[in-house]
C-alpha cells in the first residue's frame, strides 16, 4: 500500500479536523495507566462512535490512513511499527477509575480495547472495546465532556493529553453555565481556572512514583505539556503555585481559548449544520429577547434603583435573560397583588442588594431568586 497522497491526506485531515471525542468525567479523572501512543490511539478510536446510534457490538472501524496520518507515520517501517502500537496497547494499557459511591469509593481497573483486527488487502482496521468501557463513552447524559480530536492528534506526551482533557472538562462547564445566571461569579471562576491538590495531580497523571523532585515534576508534567496545549490546541494555558507554609500545595491554571483553532475546526463554516442551526436560532431568540427587554419597563424600573447598570444593559445575554425569566414573574406579581407591586418589591430588593453587594454579584440569578421566593411565600398564596 502506497504512502497517503496529497489529496488524501488533506481529505483525511478534514474529516479529523471535525470529530469529537466524548467521555464521561470519570473517565476524564481516571488514571490512564498506558503511554501515549496506546492513549492516542484510544482517543481516536472514541472519536468515531456515535452517542445517538452506539456501535453494533461495540466495534468502531478506522482506516490504516487514518492512523498513520493521526500519528505522522510516513515512513516504510510504518506497519511493523502500526503492529508494536497495537501490541502495546493490549499488552499494558488500562485505565483506573476511581467512582465515588456513597461515603466512599469503587474502584475498578477496565483494559478499553481488546481487540483489533485487520488484514494485509484492504485499509480497514476493526477496533472493539471492552464492554466495560462502554457506559463510559456512550450513557453520557450528564457529566460528559467533548473535545476536538485534531487537538489531541498533535499533543505529544501523555501528560499533555491527561492535562488538556480534565482542563477541558472544567473549561466546557464554563462555557455552558456563563451567561445562564445559575452559577456564581466565584464558581465560574473555578471552573475557567480551575486549581488541583499536587496529590491529586499526581495521582491524575500517574506520577506518584514519578518525577520525584519537585523541579523534574514541574518541568515534564506542568512546563513542556502546557506549552504543547497553548501551541498545538485551542487553549493557551498558564499556572501558578500556591503553597502552604513551604509546601507547594496546589496548582492554578489560567485557560484563555483562542479565536481560532488549527485546522479552522471552531469556524462556523466547517462546523455540524444541525448544531450550526442550533446556535442561529439561539442567537435570533436571544436578539428578540433584548429588543423586548429595551422596550420593557421593568428595564427603566431596575436602572433607576440601581439594580442593572449602562454596561448590564448592553449585556444582550443577561438582558435575554431577564426578559424570558424574571420580568414574567414581575407580570405575575402584579396581577396577584396590583399595580406598583412590582415597583414595592424591586425597590425593597434594591435596599437588601446594598446590604449584601459583595455576595450578590450575579445580576440575573439575584433577581429571579428575589422574586421567585417573594412569590413562594405563604402570603402570596
Amino acid at each position: 500500500m502506497s504512502i497517503i497522497s496529497s489529496e488524501e491526506r488533506a481529505i483525511k485531515m478534514s474529516e479529523l479536523s471535525k470529530r469529537k471525542s466524548v467521555e464521561h468525567n470519570d473517565l476524564i479523572t481516571s488514571v490512564a495507566k498506558m503511554d501515549k501512543i496506546p492513549l492516542k490511539m484510544f482517543e481516536l478510536a472514541v472519536s468515531c462512535i456515535d452517542v445517538d446510534n452506539p456501535p453494533k457490538d461495540h466495534e468502531v472501524y478506522l482506516s490504516k490512513k487514518e492512523l498513520f496520518l493521526f500519528f505522522n507515520v510516513t515512513d516504510s517501517n510504518r506497519y511493523s511499527r502500526f503492529k508494536e502500537s497495537i501490541g502495546m496497547m493490549q499488552k499494558q494499557a488500562y485505565f483506573e477509575i476511581n467512582e465515588e459511591v456513597g461515603k466512599g469509593f469503587n474502584y475498578r481497573s477496565i483494559i478499553p480495547i481488546p481487540t483489533v483486527e485487520w488484514n494485509d488487502y484492504n485499509d480497514e482496521v476493526m477496533i472493539r472495546f471492552n464492554v466495560d468501557i462502554m457506559p463510559y463513552l456512550i450513557d453520557l447524559k450528564k457529566n460528559f465532556t467533548q473535545y476536538a480530536i485534531s487537538d489531541i492528534m498533535e499533543l505529544n506526551s501523555k501528560y499533555s493529553i491527561t492535562l488538556y482533557k480534565w482542563i477541558c472538562m472544567y473549561y466546557n462547564q464554563y462555557e455552558n453555565y456563563q451567561y445562564k445566571g445559575i452559577r456564581t461569579e466565584e464558581k465560574l471562576e473555578e471552573m475557567k481556572n480551575p486549581i488541583i491538590q499536587i496529590d491529586e495531580l499526581r495521582r491524575l497523571t500517574d506520577t506518584e512514583e514519578e518525577h520525584k523532585r519537585s523541579d523534574n515534576f514541574e518541568k515534564w508534567v506542568l512546563g513542556k505539556p502546557l506549552e504543547e496545549i497553548s501551541r498545538h490546541t485551542h487553549f493557551n494555558v498558564t499556572y501558578e503555585k500556591i503553597k502552604k507554609g513551604r509546601r507547594i500545595e496546589y496548582i492554578k491554571f489560567f485557560v484563555t481559548k483562542k479565536q481560532t483553532a488549527k485546522y479552522e475546526f471552531y469556524k462556523e463554516e466547517q462546523q455540524d449544520p444541525a448544531f450550526l442551526e442550533e446556535q442561529k436560532n439561539e442567537g435570533e431568540k436571544t436578539e428578540s429577547l433584548y429588543a423586548a427587554s429595551m422596550e420593557s419597563s421593568y428595564t427603566s424600573l431596575l436602572w433607576e434603583h440601581n439594580l442593572i447598570t449602562f454596561q448590564n444593559i448592553q449585556d444582550k445575554e443577561l438582558m435575554a435573560g431577564l426578559q424570558k425569566k424574571v420580568y414574567p414573574l414581575y407580570d405575575e406579581l402584579e396581577q396577584r397583588k396590583g399595580m406598583g407591586s412590582a415597583d414595592y418589591h424591586v425597590s425593597y430588593v434594591a435596599d437588601r442588594k446594598r446590604d449584601y453587594s459583595n455576595s450578590k454579584k450575579n445580576t440575573l440569578r439575584y433577581l429571579h431568586e428575589s422574586i421567585r421566593n417573594y412569590l413562594g411565600r405563604a402570603d402570596m398564596k
